[in-house]
């Protein structure tokens, strides 16, 4: 099934539902209530990978619709700071990324009220982050590791435990508590400002934005397991809520850090508020994705093409020493389950038979049409080169037989490379063809042609017989291409 183009998820629909609930959530609660949101404000390609039609933007753009209603607070993990933690999805340190996020928001016109500095013992680069932040006029506090965390309640829920945090001061009712990534002391800053209203007086609830797992699709549905397979690293696994099913007789999805923190935070909970609002760790996820899926097949094809991407990125990420072997192989197992094969993609087998007829490295561009582009490494150009320069070439309808770029263009880009700049490498690069094709649209009418057609290389999907040199990994990236490559450096 080509999926490239298709929609099987309505971004509008799933907009109105979540936002109904929160606002419904908010009503119960009271005076307030603590949004917990997880992954990405921006920029969630996974989810759109996953949900063909999912606006990657679609959470920051919820969150717009009622953005007098609502104020936003980071929090970022002393630990993170010091040990420079890195987003992959980014390439940036948390707090670099936090830095990006307040002014996305800002850009917005979204409250960002303040960042909380939590499991801070003194670490220095913590410090300095402070200090950044109060020089760009933000508001700043540090929360310290919470004194009986988490096996006693009664110290938690008092003047040593949460008592000891500062109370961060918020005016609006729905008080989004958001961070770089996971680790980062979300809930705790939920649980002890709830402390902080109710010791003020003041009646206030909690609540997660919730995307994946999906409670109430099935526990090995595609899109559940591709959020495992995202999630390797963390060795999340999904499960039947326990407490969701004793308590109501339901069958629901959640997974394994949630389920076995819910009995400390059910206990926390009513330890502040008399009574949890809560039976489960599902009641309390806003969760409307399933309302929003108009073609079921669609999404679950789309989410297995996602596992098979996930597998081919550990893969290589394990061969360049970044993330233990049981990364891929549990990403392998959940391929296993699933019955699908690292070969069922569609540029994979292109690229590898390439590969075969050529003895060079090739790689293998799936265009929106189902249609197989591929190239490979020429003396001159990179395999990346090859495949964009035909690809396009196809786009633009002209005829294989005409050279968009003579050799002895290319040449010159060749011998600065080896004799001047002393890379290591002298094939030429997407980078290089594609700026040695817009000098060449001034006197060309075939280069004008193709570049217009560059464009439309944007979203496809890609695979290389060996690990793509970082500059063509990086145009690829900004092209927001679903790229694969075999573990071959």
């Amino acid at each position: 099934m080509t999926i490239c183009g298709k929609v099987g998820f309505d971004s509008a629909k799933y907009i109105k539902m979540q936002k109904a609930e929160i606002l419904n959530r908010q009503k119960k609660s009271g005076e307030r209530l603590y949004l917990e949101v997880g992954g990405k404000l921006f920029d969630d390609y996974h989810a759109s990978r996953v949900l063909p039609g999912f606006d990657p933007n679609i959470q920051i753009k919820l969150l717009q619709s009622f953005k007098d209603d609502l104020e936003v607070i980071f929090c970022i993990s002393s630990e993170q700071i010091e040990k420079n933690k890195i987003r992959e999805d980014t390439n940036m340190s948390y707090d670099m990324e936090v830095l990006r996020l307040i002014d996305e928001l800002k850009s917005k016109k979204i409250t960002v009220n303040s960042v909380v500095i939590t499991l801070f013992t003194g670490q220095p680069g913590a410090m300095k982050f402070a200090e950044k932040l109060k020089m760009r006029g933000m508001k700043v506090y540090i929360h310290t590791p919470t004194k009986g965390y988490p096996t006693n309640v009664d110290v938690i829920v008092s003047e040593e435990g949460y008592g000891k945090n500062p109370y961060v001061t918020v005016t609006k009712p729905i008080v989004v508590v958001t961070a770089p990534g996971p680790g980062s002391g979300k809930l705790a800053t939920c649980l002890s400002q709830l402390y902080h209203e109710y010791m003020l007086g003041k009646r206030s609830s909690y609540a997660k934005f919730e995307k994946f797992p999906v409670w109430n699709l099935p526990l090995k549905h595609p899109v559940n397991m591709a959020y495992e397979a995202a999630t390797a690293d963390l060795k999340d696994v999904n499960m039947v809520d326990p407490y969701h099913f004793a308590a109501y007789g339901q069958v629901t999805v959640n997974y394994n850090r949630d389920v076995e923190c819910f009995p400390v935070v059910k206990d926390i909970l009513t330890k502040i508020m008399g009574r949890s609002p809560y039976e489960s760790p599902t009641d309390m996820g806003i969760n409307a994705i399933v309302s929003a899926i108009t073609n079921e097949a669609l999404v679950s094809e789309a989410a297995k093409q996602e596992i098979i991407r996930r597998y081919y990125r550990a893969k290589c990420e394990y061969k360049k020493g970044n993330v233990p072997e049981y990364v891929p192989e549990r990403i392998k197992l959940i391929m296993n389950e699933l019955k699908i094969k690292s070969v069922d993609r569609a540029p994979v087998l292109a690229a590898l038979k390439k590969m075969d007829v050529s003895g060079k490295p090739a790689v293998a561009i799936e265009l929106k049409d189902g249609t197989i582009i591929t190239g490979r490494q020429t003396e001159i150009l990179s395999a990346s080169a090859s495949v964009v320069l035909n690809s396009i070439k196809y786009l633009a309808r002209i005829d294989d037989n005409i050279k968009l770029l003579m050799p002895n263009f290319l040449e010159p880009i060749k011998a600065l490379k080896k004799n001047t700049l002393k890379m290591r490498s002298t094939l030429l690069s997407v980078k290089d063809v594609l700026m040695a094709l817009a000098i060449s649209a001034r006197d060309s009418e075939f280069a004008k042609i193709a570049l217009e057609k560059v464009d439309e290389l944007y979203g496809l999907e890609l695979h290389s017989t060996k690990m793509l040199e970082r500059s063509n990994e990086e145009i690829f990236r900004n092209w927001h291409m679903n790229v694969t490559c075999e573990a071959v450096i």
